[in-house]
This record gives structure tokens, C-alpha cells and sequence, in this order.
């Protein structure tokens, strides 16, 4: 009986310290979908044809969600998860800073496209936009404005659509890149997702607006790709 109780008093002792860690699976998993954002990111940079290079440098932050799966949209599940990075500095003007996890949950009949998995970029035009996505759930086309984005080398970004959106979203799907309409889904920081990459005291601001943590050696492409393409904010 006493043998018990030091042992029930041993483990007491011994959860909090193993719970604490995140499981080795759980990261690695967080790993490969920010290694994925920046294959997708430089997969499609590397099409002109793709997104305006003006659109690009207006943008503040952008959002990469890779392989984000039809089935998902069938159960009502979480849609897809993947990583949302933006330029550093209080006025957006320093260079891409390290990418924390996001999660695109929520329901819209533009999302259930092909059988395939989909790629979605989004890119957030704003101060606003993204100071907001920063502290909570986003409720895209309520909380935010969120237009399809234009794509084509003479796209035209200075429509008033395009204007007053805060964020433009894209998908691709079986190689086909377009605008899509994300109305009606969430955008929301993956917390779970930044304890596991950074640790237990990340969160999405700590590390995009208060650039607290660097990428992980997986994050890196993903930043660097976007540096390269467009390594200053243009109003």
C-alpha cells in the first residue's frame, strides 16, 4: 500500500515535465506543412502569369495552406492548416519575418473545388487586415473583406474590389491557378501548431509582430523565396 503511494506520488511528479513537451509527430508534421508552404510559394512565384508582382509588394503578410483536401470540406472538419508570415517592423516595411501556423476552418461552396488536393495563398493587403488576424478567429467576408485575386502580368489591382479588399485569395487545383472566393471560412492562428515549432510561450504576434522566434531550418525556403521575390513593401 505505501509502495503505491510513492509510486501515484513519482508520477504526479513526473506528467507535468512529460506533457509539457510537444509528442516528436505533432512537430514534425508542423515542419513538413511550413516546408510545403515554401515549395508551393516558389512553385507559383515562379509562373509570372500567377499572382501580379504588384499585388505582391503591396502585400503585407501572406498566407500558405498546402494540400488542403476535398474530404475535409465533405466532414466539416478542420479545412487545412498551414502558415501565415509577414513583413516585420510596426509599418510592415522590414524584410519577411519567421511564419507562424494558421488554420482555415469554415464552410463555402468556392472551396469545394476538384477531387484533388487544393493549394490556397492569400495574401493580406492591409494594416488592418493584419493586425487583426494577428489576435483571433477571422471570419473572411465579415470580419474581413476578401476578394478573389487577379492574376495575369496586366492584371489591374487598382479596381475598386481590389481595393477595398483586405485580404485576396487564390487557389490551386490539378495545376490550375485562379482566384477563389473564400467567403464564409475562418482564418485563425493554429496555437497548437506554434507550440509545437517554437514552444509553449509562442504566439502568432510573439512571433510575426513582435519577431520574438527565427523560422526553423524547414521555415526558411518559405522566407527567403518571398524575400527574393519582393523584399519591399510598395504602396
Amino acid at each position: 500500500m505505501q509502495l503505491r503511494k510513492y509510486l501515484a506520488a513519482g508520477l504526479f511528479l513526473v506528467a507535468p515535465a512529460t506533457f509539457a513537451l510537444p509528442p516528436a509527430a505533432d512537430r514534425d508534421k508542423d515542419v513538413d506543412r511550413m516546408e510545403n508552404a515554401g515549395t508551393v510559394i516558389d512553385e507559383i512565384l515562379n509562373v509570372p502569369d500567377d499572382i501580379p508582382q504588384d499585388l505582391l509588394d503591396k502585400a503585407r503578410c501572406v498566407v500558405v495552406l498546402p494540400s488542403v483536401l476535398k474530404a475535409a470540406f465533405v466532414v466539416g472538419g478542420s479545412y487545412g492548416r498551414g502558415v501565415m508570415l509577414c513583413r516585420t517592423g510596426a509599418d510592415y516595411k522590414g524584410p519577411w519575418g519567421a511564419p507562424a501556423m494558421y488554420a482555415l476552418e469554415g464552410g463555402s461552396v468556392g472551396l469545394q473545388i476538384g477531387g484533388q488536393a487544393t493549394d490556397f495563398v492569400i495574401l493580406v493587403m492591409n494594416d488592418r487586415g493584419a493586425s487583426s488576424l494577428l489576435k483571433s478567429k477571422v471570419k473572411l467576408g465579415a470580419d474581413a473583406a476578401v476578394a478573389a485575386g487577379p492574376k495575369g502580368r496586366d492584371a489591374s489591382a487598382n479596381t475598386d474590389a481590389y481595393l477595398r479588399a483586405e485580404m485576396l485569395s487564390y487557389s490551386r487545383s490539378r495545376g490550375v491557378f485562379a482566384g477563389i472566393s473564400l467567403e464564409g471560412s475562418t482564418l485563425r492562428p493554429d496555437n497548437d501548431g506554434n507550440h509545437s515549432v517554437y514552444g509553449k510561450e509562442a504566439t502568432a504576434a510573439s512571433i510575426i509582430a513582435e519577431s520574438k522566434f527565427e523560422a526553423p531550418p524547414e521555415g526558411r525556403k518559405l522566407v527567403s523565396r518571398l524575400q527574393k521575390a519582393s523584399p519591399t513593401l510598395k504602396h
